[in-house]
C-alpha cells in the first residue's frame, strides 16, 4: 500500500512539474531560511553552556543608584576576590580575569603578538578549558609560569613540545611555558591565547587594593550546598563592609550561564539583550516557514478542479476518505523531503556566508544523531502541516457532485485562502517598514554632527620603546611633513577607558553621582583631533608648564558643573588639582546612538596608551604610512607597527545595528519571494474557478485590459487589508525598538507608504501573469464544455 501511494505520488509530480517545482522552491527557501537561524539560534544558546559546573558558576557585579537611576556592571576592584574568598566560606573557588592583554611574544627569531589575560591559579578549576599538557595543581605555581593554547603553541614553535620552553614577553621578562590547553571552544566567550599567573601583576605592581578602582572582572564557584539566593543577600553588603565611600553601592552574583544572552540592565534590573534579537528571528523563521506551508496548501488547492474528478472516479470504485487523506498526505510529505534535501543544500552553500552575516561560527553536526532526528521530524511535521489542508479538503468531494462538475469550490475556499494570504502580505509590510526604519537610524546616525575630524587620522598604541623615544618619533613625524599634529591619550578618541563620579568641583552637592569620563592627553589634543574649541586654548606644554595639570572640559561638564565662566575654576580628581583652561563642543567618544556625557579631558600628569597622529593630506595615505611605519620601526624596532584609522574604527559602532538591518533586509526578500509564490497560487485558483465568467465576458465584449483590472482589483484589495493590519503593528514594534537610542529618528509617514506602495507593485506584478493570461485565454475553450 506505501509503495502504491509513493508510486501515485511521484507520477503526479513528475505530471505537473510546474506544480511541483513552485511548491518544492516555496518550501525549500522556507525550510532554509528556518534552518539558517535554528543554526545561529542553537549555536547563542550554546556558549558558555560546556563548563562542567556552569550552574555555580557566577560573576561578580554591582548596583549603585545615580542621579536617580540604578547603575549596574560586571568590573570589579582587584582586592575584592581575595576579600570574597576569606569572608565567604560558601565560596569554594574565586578568579580574577584582567580581561584581554596583547604582549610581543619571542622566542629566538620567532616573534608573535598574541591576545591572552592574567588570571588566578583557580581559573581553571573554575571553567572547563582542559589542559593537554601539564598539571593544573602546579601550572602557576611560579610567578613567571605561562599557559598558552594548542594554537599559539603552534605558532610559536611549531612541532616542537612547548612545555619548558622559554619565552620572553615584551622583550623585558622571560616566561616558562608550563602549560597547554585545548583551543578554546568557538562557543565561549573568552578570547585568549594565553594565561599569566596574577602573581606576575602583583610582582609589576599593578596590584592594589583600591575599591574604586574597577578594573577587572572576577568569578566566583560556589559550593554545591550553597543557595544562590540565600548567599546573593549574604553577599549584597560587601563593599559596604570596606569601601567606605560607596555605602550604599551592592554587589551581587550573576550567573555565568546568562551572561551572554541577557546582558542589559535597566535601572538595575535585567531586561534582556541578546536574547530578544533571537527571540525575534526565532519568530521569524517560523514565520516563514508557515508562510511556506501557506503556499503549499494554495497551490494545491488551486489545482482541486483536476484532482477533483481523480478524488469522484476513486471514490465511486471504492476508495475511502482515510485513504484519500494519506495519499495527499503522502504527496506532501515526498515534497517536503525533496524541499528539505534542496534546503540542506542552500544551507550549505550559504553557511559561510550567513555565518560572516551573524558574526558567528557556525556548523552543521553532521555526526550528531540529534540533528538526523530533528532533520527528519521537520520533514514530516512540515509534510503534514503543508498537506492537512489539501488533503482534507480534496478527500471531502462528493463524487455525484464532482462528475457531474457542479461542486461548489468558491465559497468554501475563498475566504480563508484570502485569509491566509492578507496574513502573508501583512508579514511582509512589516518586515519591509523595519528595513526602512533600521535602515534610516543608522543613515542618521552616521552623519551624526562628530564633534571631532576623523579623516586622516590613526592611532597607534604605545609599546615597547615608544613612550621613552615618543619625542624623536614626533619629532621626525612633524619635520618630515609625514604629519600635521601628533597627540599622546589614555585612550582612542573614540572611547571612553576611564570615569569617576568621585569627581569633585565647587558647589558640587553631596547627592550628585553623575558618571564624568575622563581622557588624558598631552600637546595638542584639539588640534589632532579637529575637537572644536569654544573658549580658552589647547595644551602647550612647553610654553605653559602647569598644563600638566591643566584640564579641559566638553560642554556637557562644564553645564554639570554649573559654571558660567569655567575658565581658571579647579577640579579634583585622584588626589591633584586641576585648572580649567578650555571649554570644547561636545563629541561622540562611545556609542553615536547615545547622548553625549560629562568629560574632562587631562593633562600630560596622568598616564597613555595611544598616539593620535594627523596625517599630511598633502601626501598619499600609503607614503604617510610607509614613512610612519619606518620612523616607528627605528625608534621600536622590537615590535610590528599595527595603526588603527579613526574613521574605521568608528565605522565598527555601527556593526550591530548594520547586520540587524542586512538580517530584516534578507529575510523580508524572502517572505516577499515566498508570499508572491503564495500569491501566485491564489492567482491561479481564482482564473481557474472564473474561467467560464471570463469566457462569457469576453463573447460579450469584455477588453482584455478591462478582463486584467477586474481579476488584478480583487488582489490589490488584499494588499490593502495587509497594509491596515500592518502599518499599526509596524509603527508600534519599530517605536519600541527605537526606544533603547537616545539618538533616534523620528518615525515618519513616508516609511509606511512605501512599504504599502512597494507590497502592492509587487503584488500588481506577480498577479498579472495569471491575469493576463487569464484574459487572452479563447473563450471557446472555456464554454464548449458547459
Amino acid at each position: 500500500m506505501l509503495k502504491n501511494y509513493l508510486k501515485i505520488a511521484w507520477r503526479n509530480l513528475l505530471r505537473n512539474k510546474s506544480f511541483s517545482l513552485l511548491n518544492i522552491m516555496g518550501l525549500s527557501i522556507g525550510l532554509a531560511v528556518t534552518g539558517l537561524i535554528l543554526l545561529w539560534v542553537n549555536f547563542e544558546f550554546g556558549v558558555n553552556q560546556f563548563h562542567e559546573n556552569k550552574d555555580r558558576i557566577y560573576e561578580v557585579y554591582n548596583k549603585y543608584e545615580v542621579d536617580g537611576e540604578i547603575w549596574t556592571w560586571n568590573s570589579t576592584p582587584k582586592v575584592m576576590a581575595s576579600v570574597i574568598k576569606k569572608d565567604y566560606p560558601e565560596v569554594e573557588q574565586v578568579s580574577r580575569y584582567f580581561y584581554e592583554n596583547i604582549f610581543l611574544f619571542s622566542s629566538g627569531d620567532k616573534k608573535i603578538k598574541a591576545n591572552g589575560t592574567i588570571v588566578d591559579p583557580s581559573f581553571l578549576k573554575i571553567f572547563s578549558f582542559p589542559l593537554i599538557e601539564g598539571d593544573i595543581e602546579t601550572v602557576f605555581e611560579d610567578v613567571n609560569s605561562l599557559v598558552v593554547t594548542e594554537e599559539f603553541a603552534n605558532k610559536m614553535f611549531g612541532d616542537e613540545p612547548a612545555v619548558g620552553q622559554v619565552i620572553t614577553v615584551d622583550n623585558t621578562d622571560s616566561f616558562k611555558v608550563t602549560g597547554v590547553l585545548k583551543n578554546l571552544p568557538v562557543n565561549t566567550e573568552f578570547n585568549f591565547e594565553y594565561l599569566m599567573p596574577w602573581s606576575y601583576l602583583k610582582q609589576k605592581g599593578y596590584d592594589d587594593k583600591n575599591w574604586s578602582n574597577n578594573s577587572i572582572a572576577t568569578y566566583v564557584l560556589l559550593n554545591e550546598s550553597v543557595n544562590y539566593n540565600d548567599f546573593s543577600e549574604k553577599i549584597k553588603t560587601l563593599r559596604e563592609s570596606y569601601d567606605k565611600e560607596a555605602p550604599e553601592m551592592v554587589t551581587f552574583l550573576y550567573p555565568y550561564t546568562r551572561s551572554h544572552l541577557y546582558s542589559e540592565f535597566d535601572n538595575g534590573k535585567e531586561v534582556g539583550g541578546l536574547i530578544d534579537i533571537i527571540r525575534l528571528f526565532g519568530i521569524i523563521a517560523i514565520i516563514v516557514l508557515v508562510i511556506a506551508c501557506i503556499n503549499f496548501m494554495n497551490l494545491s488547492t488551486a489545482r482541486s478542479e483536476k484532482r477533483a474528478k481523480e478524488v469522484g472516479v476513486r471514490k465511486v470504485v471504492g476508495a475511502r476518505k482515510n485513504a484519500l487523506v494519506f495519499q495527499f498526505l503522502g504527496e506532501s510529505i515526498l515534497i517536503s523531503f525533496i524541499a528539505a534535501v534542496l534546503a540542506l543544500i542552500i544551507i550549505v552553500i550559504v553557511l559561510p556566508t550567513f555565518s560572516e552575516l551573524v558574526n558567528e561560527r557556525l556548523d552543521i553536526e553532521w555526526e550528531n544523531p540529534w540533528f538526523w532526528g530533528f532533520f527528519f521530524a521537520t520533514i514530516v511535521l512540515t509534510g503534514l502541516l503543508a498537506g492537512s489542508y489539501p488533503a482534507l479538503y480534496l478527500s471531502a468531494f462528493k463524487p455525484s457532485a464532482v462528475l457531474k462538475g457542479t461542486f461548489n469550490k468558491i465559497n468554501t475556499l475563498v475566504a480563508p485562502r484570502k485569509v491566509l494570504v492578507v496574513v502573508q502580505f501583512s508579514v511582509a509590510i512589516i518586515l519591509i517598514t523595519a528595513t526602512i526604519v533600521v535602515k534610516e537610524q543608522i543613515s542618521t546616525v552616521q552623519n551624526r554632527k562628530l564633534g571631532y575630524n576623523k579623516d586622516n587620522l590613526v592611532y597607534v598604541q604605545m609599546e615597547g620603546d615608544v613612550e621613552k623615544n615618543y619625542a624623536s618619533i614626533k619629532s621626525e613625524l612633524l619635520e618630515g611633513d609625514i604629519a600635521t599634529s601628533i597627540s599622546k591619550t589614555n585612550s582612542p578618541i573614540t572611547e571612553s577607558w576611564s570615569n569617576s563620579w568621585n569627581i569633585q568641583w565647587k558647589g558640587k552637592s553631596e547627592d550628585n553621582k553623575t558618571l564624568v569620563h575622563r581622557l588624558v592627553a598631552d600637546d595638542a589634543i584639539i588640534k589632532t583631533m579637529g575637537l572644536q574649541l569654544v573658549e580658552g586654548r589647547d595644551f602647550e606644554l612647553d610654553k605653559y608648564p602647569t598644563d600638566s595639570t591643566a584640564i579641559i572640559l566638553n560642554k556637557s561638564a562644564v553645564k554639570l558643573m554649573g559654571f558660567a565662566n569655567p575658565l581658571g575654576q579647579t577640579i579634583k580628581d585622584n588626589g591633584t588639582d586641576w585648572h580649567v583652561i578650555g571649554v570644547i563642543e561636545d563629541f561622540v567618544f562611545n556609542s553615536p546612538f547615545q547622548k553625549i556625557e560629562p568629560m574632562v579631558i587631562e593633562g600630560a600628569r596622568a598616564w597613555f596608551n595611544m598616539v593620535h597622529i594627523k596625517l599630511n593630506v598633502q601626501n598619499t595615505t600609503s607614503e604617510n604610512l610607509a614613512a610612519t611605519e619606518a620612523i616607528f620601526k627605528k625608534y621600536n624596532p622590537n615590535y610590528p607597527f599595527n595603526y588603527e584609522f579613526v574613521d574605521e574604527d568608528y565605522a565598527q559602532k555601527f556593526a550591530n545595528e548594520q547586520r540587524t538591518e542586512k538580517l530584516a533586509r534578507l529575510f523580508t526578500v524572502l517572505t516577499i519571494l515566498i508570499s508572491c509564490l503564495g500569491l501566485f497560487g491564489l492567482a491561479s485558483y481564482m482564473a481557474q474557478n472564473r474561467i467560464k465568467e471570463i469566457g462569457i465576458r469576453k463573447v460579450l465584449g469584455a477588453s482584455a485590459s478591462g478582463i486584467t483590472k477586474l481579476l488584478s482589483i480583487d488582489f490589490l484589495k488584499l494588499v490593502l487589508v495587509s497594509m491596515l493590519i500592518a502599518i499599526p503593528i509596524s509603527w508600534y514594534a519599530m517605536n519600541q525598538w527605537l526606544q533603547d537610542f537616545a539618538y533616534k529618528i523620528d518615525l515618519s509617514w513616508w516609511m509606511f507608504v512605501i512599504a504599502g506602495i512597494l507590497a502592492l507593485a509587487i503584488a500588481f506584478v506577480t498577479v498579472s501573469y495569471q491575469a493576463i493570461k487569464a484574459a487572452k485565454s479563447n473563450p471557446v475553450n472555456s464554454l464548449r464544455t458547459e
